[in-house]
């Protein structure tokens, strides 16, 4: 979902940007008022996020799952190793990448938990001199969140933020490299945001594609080729958004806020609505549940959808529902789904 105001601004100056007589998808991405966009939204970005001075901030097609080969591509050299925490599908979809490569080194698997829970730090232990350590920050299918990152003693965390970015401040002391896909909290599907130490750029491989290289685009301001320039936009348009909310602590506030409603009211339930999650590791921008008597699952759907509530569907490989109630999605939205809950169980219970 994507903030009202920013979907109302874009529709207004598509056709013509800001008096220019032409659309900004239309423009040289090397002319200047794209150029001025482009370079805004890097500092928007780096200003909402706090982000320390070194690190760079880069525009990369491809989504977050180039990355996922993007990256062991770059820093996993012959007789090199890097750790993977199996915390759900996007953590083992970026661990198949990185085995095609080099030495990806399963260090935790929450498969015999269903994946329901994040590690806790003393079940963690790292191999000495791996590159990295890649985690996924927020599994959106099983609606699990680490509440804080683990010590990672001394290896540089990669971190896949793509459905948690922007909802919350964290800390950047052992981060090496931080991306996400901005389909999630930022703007249409197209592009990844990589935030990368500007010494994590220095160590990767140069002997690769132009594309793969993080040097070429960090050199280049991420205008290395033509880059998604409406997606770009729409990321400029959502930041500032965010920044007439109050920035991250207000937006974590009112993530926190909007999740605690539909987790108490399931806990609440009597068992009508069951959470598989364990409570530490739950999410704040999916938050999954199973009915009770699962047969009702289709009239549950179709009832919401008559309500005007949809996608509520939990993914198709563990079923049940899913409610994503990301930055964009106001309180009133969340409270019609408890509402439409209490309802359904009242009527059904």
């Amino acid at each position: 979902m994507l903030p009202l105001p920013a979907l109302e601004e874009a529709a207004q100056k598509l056709v013509d940007f800001e008096g220019s007589g032409m659309s900004l998808v239309e423009m040289s991405h090397r002319g200047k008022v794209y150029e001025r966009v482009h370079n805004e939204t890097i500092a928007l970005f780096r200003e909402i996020l706090t982000v320390p001075n070194e690190f760079q901030v880069l525009f990369l097609q491809g989504g977050a799952t180039l990355q996922f080969a993007m990256i062991p591509m770059a820093f996993l050299r012959a007789g090199d190793a890097a750790d993977f925490i199996l915390t759900g599908t996007w953590a083992k979809k970026a661990h198949e990448d990185a085995s095609l490569v080099g030495r990806a080194n399963i260090i935790w698997d929450g498969k015999t938990s269903k994946y329901t829970r994040m590690p806790q730090q003393k079940e963690l232990s790292f191999t000495s001199g791996a590159r990295y350590v890649h985690l996924c920050s927020n599994e959106t299918i099983g609606g699990v969140q680490w509440a804080s990152y683990p010590d990672t003693a001394g290896v540089p965390i990669v971190a896949d933020m793509s459905s948690d970015i922007l909802s919350r401040q964290f800390p950047w002391n052992n981060i090496g490299l931080v991306f996400a896909g901005t389909q999630k909290n930022l703007a249409p599907a197209g592009m990844a945001i990589v935030v990368i130490r500007k010494d994590f750029i220095a160590a990767a491989r140069k002997d690769l594609p132009a594309y793969l290289r993080y040097d070429l685009h960090a050199e280049n301001n991420s205008l290395y080729n033509t880059p998604p320039t409406f997606t770009v936009w729409a990321t400029n348009l959502t930041l500032k958004w965010i920044k007439s909310m109050g920035g991250l602590e207000a937006l974590e506030r009112l993530n926190r806020e909007k999740a605690t409603l539909l987790y108490d009211l399931i806990d609440a339930s009597g068992g009508y609505y069951k959470n598989p999650v364990e409570k530490a590791s739950r999410s704040l921008m999916n938050v999954v549940w199973l009915l009770d008597d699962d047969g009702l699952e289709d009239d549950f759907f179709k009832e919401a959808e008559r309500q005007g509530l949809s996608g509520l569907k939990g993914h198709r490989s563990v079923g049940g529902c899913r409610a994503s109630i990301y930055n964009a999605m106001p309180m009133e939205g969340v409270r019609a789904l408890a509402d439409f809950m209490k309802e359904f169980m009242k009527k059904h219970g």
